[in-house]
């Protein structure tokens, strides 16, 4: 078996994951800032781990197999592993740029901007 190239994969999977949305704000996974780790093995399992926007999301199970489909018809994994965290709660702060304009443009304000009006600024611990 040749050679993975890591990086390639993680940028072709992160691209297709795009084009998975999330089930409470019609706004891609990636862009939201869901997508908490990836993982490539040197023998081509990928793991991945995923936040969800609101815990108890009741269509985790379609958004685990939508995910792994999206992985397996993007690269030649062997095993596609999702995990979904519980522990880290998700947050606007988590989202890209594009993800927040996508947004913005979606409900006609920042939610960062409101996050951080709310809840203020994130300390150092609650950033890791």
């Amino acid at each position: 078996m040749s050679q993975i190239n890591k990086e390639e994969w993680k940028q072709k999977i992160m691209e297709a994951l795009t084009q998975v949305f999330d089930p409470e704000i019609p706004v891609d996974i990636v862009n939201l800032g869901l997508i908490y780790d990836l993982q490539i093995s040197d023998e081509g399992d990928v793991y991945i781990k995923l936040g969800l926007t609101a815990p108890g999301c009741p269509v985790v199970d379609d958004l685990v197999y939508t995910v792994e489909q999206v992985i397996k018809e993007t690269v030649p994994a062997k095993k596609v592993d999702v995990d979904i965290d519980l522990e880290t709660p998700w947050s606007p702060l988590r989202m890209t740029p594009e993800g927040r304009e996508k947004f913005k443009k979606l409900y006609g304000y920042d939610i960062v901007e409101m996050w951080v009006q709310t809840y203020g600024l994130p300390t150092q611990e609650q950033k890791s």
